[in-house]
């Protein structure tokens, strides 16, 4: 028997697609962990090695069999975790009791229903960037003493050069992503080395576009976002370490060696038509986003612990 239009799930194409291009500028998880359609399911994560830079013998006598490679290897199957939510439009928004609600009203719904879904990945983002366990013993450091870039003789420029050249060594290619908290980027506007570099420039304070030229990569981001466990407790710093990463720039792809990615079930985030619950005399709007960020490179990031 066929499902009626209450069994089956109806999608809201219109407010789907606000969903899909839904970006808040703050958060800057997606530097780190682009996402990427997950496969079909049941499908393997793709992690890397040194498949890219062995010297394959690529010779072939006439008649013998032509060498085969493979880059990447099949890990753990992909896991995608659904995050629910619903939006609400309160009948009281409305002039009119019997009037339903505009495109406006469910766009403003959807967005704040996606700023909490994008915190979340964010905060999870952020944990799998900055636990050290993650990284090998050649891909971390802990600063102190006069290293920490609050200590005007330290030198962050060829700490990063040299942390730069870990990740080369290991991958290949130099990274070009790195995402420092808001205390270290304090501390960095304020160096002597960094106010030196650029005192003839006309800017009247330090921007992400020029630390990135001071340390030569595409893009350096700032972890500004906070959030609180619950209601009562205070608010927190999401990224407290300093991340330094190699990520594709174009062709993202699960093929691709990344630091990280987040996979995406397609279509997601998806929204679904919304209907008026009578309780709380509001028109509702369920949300969903399957995703998860996976690490698919260590060797290819570095994590700079206790900068300040």
């Amino acid at each position: 028997m066929p499902m009626n239009r209450g069994q089956a799930r109806v999608v809201d194409p219109v407010l789907s697609r606000v969903a899909l291009g839904y970006a808040n500028p703050i958060y800057v998880g997606r530097s780190l962990f682009p996402q990427v359609e997950s496969p079909a399911m049941g499908a393997r994560i793709i992690k890397f090695g040194k498949e890219a830079f062995i010297k394959h013998n690529m010779r072939r006598a006439p008649g013998g069999r032509v060498a085969r490679i493979q880059y990447g290897y099949s890990s753990d199957p992909i896991a995608l975790v659904q995050d629910s939510l619903e939006g609400l439009v309160p009948r009281e928004w409305l002039r009119d009791s019997q009037q339903l609600p505009s495109v406006q009203h469910g766009e403003r719904a959807i967005n704040n229903v996606m700023n909490s879904m994008h915190l979340s990945l964010e905060i999870e983002q952020a944990e799998l960037a900055m636990n050290a366990s993650n990284y090998g013993v050649s891909n971390k450091v802990t600063l102190s003493g006069t290293d920490k870039w609050t200590d005007p003789s330290s030198d962050p420029g060829k700490q990063i050069r040299d942390y730069k050249e870990v990740i080369r060594k290991a991958i290949g290619v130099y990274p070009n992503v790195l995402e420092i908290p808001p205390a270290a980027w304090n501390a960095l506007a304020e160096h002597p080395k960094l106010q030196d570099r650029f005192k003839y420039t006309s800017k009247d304070s330090l921007t992400v576009e020029m630390a990135a030229a001071y340390f030569e990569l595409n893009e350096v981001v700032i972890g500004q976002s906070v959030y609180a466990p619950d209601e009562m407790s205070p608010m927190q710093d999401v990224w407290t370490d300093a991340v330094l990463a190699y990520v594709p720039r174009q062709g993202q792809s699960v093929d691709v060696p990344s630091f990280g990615y987040t996979y995406v079930m397609p279509e997601h985030p998806m929204v679904e038509e919304a209907y008026f619950d009578k309780a709380i005399k509001s028109y509702v709007y369920p949300t969903e986003f399957e995703r998860r960020a996976y690490l698919t490179g260590m060797d290819a990031g570095f994590l700079i612990q206790n900068i300040v």
